[in-house]
């Protein structure tokens, strides 16, 4: 059986026909609400969060989220058939047409925690001659770190297509700032295993998330903390940090020269 996401672009594959057939379907509901259980597990919320659903679909996980510690949630989809049928079914989420791919649309410090089932391997694929998935990737990592809360919580269930897809929106994620790593459920079984995304935006210590079978990449969270070091820096390690980082996420920098950082003379 061939993937979704290799079939047609999301808005494309889930028409109206099958948003209904997707929603109605008794082993989707279990499965949506296994994995969505499991999500909020890994990552150990405290009641009545402020969740962003990414790819909520026909709102089956809101569901669950509103139902398990009463959080309040905020749904988006790039499907508008699924948001259709989301709206029929009266979820009580706030619902938004937008494209993952092109940014998180809200601003800084808006959620706690934000979760995603069956999702983000879409951004994997160019459906388009313009889309490029590491760009759309970058953009994806980035506005959803500028959209959470400082120590807030990341848990992404996902599908990849083989080990670079992985490592693909591994390194995009550690790019934007977020520490954290993968969770594989039933690692052995080829057919039924499951990927969890589970990422904190800022310092992470043992409370901040639960690290129960998470694979952290221990160097990255000790750059991260370095806090002293960086008070010790001078002003011009300071900006060439700055610039490095700047170049690693694909931006357009000026070239370091002797006068980098150097204090200007007043002007008469």
């Amino acid at each position: 059986m061939s993937r979704p996401e290799t079939t047609a672009p999301p808005e494309v594959f889930y028409s109206e026909t099958e948003s209904k057939k997707y929603t109605s379907s008794s082993r989707i509901q279990h499965i949506q609400a296994e994995m969505t259980l499991r999500a909020l597990d890994l990552l150990a919320l405290d009641p009545h969060q402020h969740i962003l659903d990414i790819g909520c679909g026909s709102g089956l996980s809101g569901e669950i989220l509103s139902q398990e510690g009463g959080h309040v949630w905020v749904g988006m989809d790039i499907s508008p058939s699924m948001l259709a049928v989301a709206l029929d079914r009266d979820v009580p989420g706030d619902l938004l047409l937008a494209d993952m791919g092109a940014g998180i649309p809200f601003r800084a410090g808006s959620f706690d925690a934000v979760i995603s089932i069956s999702a983000i391997q879409w951004l994997c694929n160019a459906d388009t001659n313009t889309a490029d998935p590491k760009r759309r990737l970058a953009r994806f990592f980035d506005t959803l770190y500028a959209a959470l809360r400082r120590g807030g919580k990341v848990a992404c269930q996902f599908y990849p297509r083989d080990d670079r897809q992985v490592e693909q929106i591994l390194g995009a994620a550690k790019t934007a700032g977020f520490a954290g790593g993968l969770v594989i459920d039933d690692e052995d079984k080829k057919k039924n295993r499951k990927y969890y995304l589970i990422l904190t935006a800022g310092n992470i210590t043992t409370n901040d998330i639960n690290l129960k079978g998470v694979k952290i990449d221990k160097q990255h969270a000790a750059r991260r903390t370095s806090k002293k070091n960086r008070k010790e820096e001078s002003t011009k390690e300071y900006i060439n940090r700055k610039k490095e980082l700047m170049r690693k996420r694909g931006k357009l920098v000026a070239l370091d020269s002797q006068f980098t950082g150097r204090k200007r003379r007043p002007k008469f």
